[in-house]
């Protein structure tokens, strides 16, 4: 296990600035998650720590050893990929063998750790097989057992699972989340889908346009947003966000719709903010005092989300409740008023 540090790093393509002076201490042993839209740069930010990708500027460090100019073989990682990168020619057995041949690693220690390593990946029955006679989810344990039995102090993903359909994918993230509790091996976990993030992370790293929007645990990041951005990327479905301004300790909207805001509200008479409340905590109640009409109902099955628009937004209420609610139908509403966020209008910083 090592600690990797990330130290006022910059990425250019020519002139072009990708990644912009970042920074970011992933602690030993941790599971730490870059989360962001395509484009953002966490691939880059990646590829800069497994040495796939020059540094512009900045120092990358794994342990105490800046790492820079250090070839990729030489870092003691292992990353693992969306494609898997097998080798179509050789045999499971072969493939997972592979760098600890190049190594001329004794023949007992390769068979000791390939057995090892098969058994917590349940690869037993195919050892002998070519990746072409396995699925999706095999391959990939495939490349996750290449990966661990060289034993590297850091495991890097990019975006392992993203190949595999939706079941598949719950199964696998909970193999990879089991496996890290099992090696405790740090971890950088690449992904753009946010329930990853949030369930198997220890830290998630929020990256937008090269910059870290905010960076924390799973419930922090979704409890606190530091802004806008985190606050309507994370969670599913989003938050909703209604524009207006404070007037009289109430948060009034565009179209006049007014909201108590809690106690200790740090928002300035007048100021243009943008009200934030989640979907579970917006609830239909006949006794509440948001009105609005049904859009369109989503049973789920546990839950039932129900969409209707306020203030020409449209708005996501989730209950667990069954409801005979239609489109069409007239609604009301409660806010849970200790669960509202503000955020400036102009800056989208969160206003705490």
């Amino acid at each position: 296990m090592a600690t990797v540090t990330v130290r006022d790093v910059v990425k250019k393509y020519g002139e072009l600035k990708v990644i912009h002076g970042i920074n970011l201490s992933i602690a030993e042993g941790s599971f730490v998650v870059l989360l962001g839209p395509s484009g953002c740069g966490k691939s880059t930010l990646l590829r800069m720590i497994a040495g796939l990708e020059p540094i512009s500027e900045g120092d990358v460090l794994i342990g105490d050893r800046v790492v820079n100019d250090v070839h990729p073989k030489d870092r003691n990682i292992a990353m693992v990929f969306q494609n898997y990168a097998l080798y179509a020619h050789m045999t499971v057995r072969e493939n997972m063998s592979f760098a600890l041949d190049l190594r001329k690693a004794p023949k007992d220690e390769i068979e000791r750790k390939i057995a090892w390593a098969a058994s917590i990946l349940n690869l037993e029955p195919y050892l002998d097989r070519y990746p072409k006679q396995l699925s999706g989810g095999q391959r990939q344990r495939v490349a996750m057992g290449r990966a661990i039995v060289r034993n590297p102090e850091v495991f890097l993903f990019d975006e392992p699972l993203s190949n595999l359909d939706a079941k598949l994918r719950v199964q696998m993230r909970t193999e990879i989340k089991e496996l890290h509790q099992r090696l405790k091996t740090t971890t950088i976990y690449v992904t753009h889908d946010q329930i990853e993030a949030m369930t198997m992370a220890d830290k998630i790293v929020i990256m937008r346009n090269g910059y870290i929007e905010q960076a924390g645990s799973p419930l922090e990041v979704y409890d606190n947003p530091d802004n806008l951005f985190v606050a309507e990327f994370i969670g599913s479905p989003s938050m909703n966000l209604i524009e207006g301004r404070v007037e009289g300790g109430r948060f009034v909207s565009k179209g006049g719709t007014a909201i108590a805001l809690p106690a200790g509200c740090k928002a300035g008479e007048g100021q243009a903010v943008v009200l934030g409340i989640r979907p579970e905590h917006t609830h239909p109640d006949p006794a509440g005092a948001l009105e609005a009409r049904v859009g369109v109902v989503e049973p789920t099955g546990p839950e039932t989300h129900i969409y209707f628009e306020l203030d020409g937004r449209d708005i996501c209420a989730v209950t667990r409740e069954r409801t005979g609610v239609k489109p069409g139908d007239p609604i009301r509403l409660r806010l849970d008023a200790d669960r509202i966020h503000l955020f400036d209008q102009a800056s989208g910083k969160a206003i705490r």
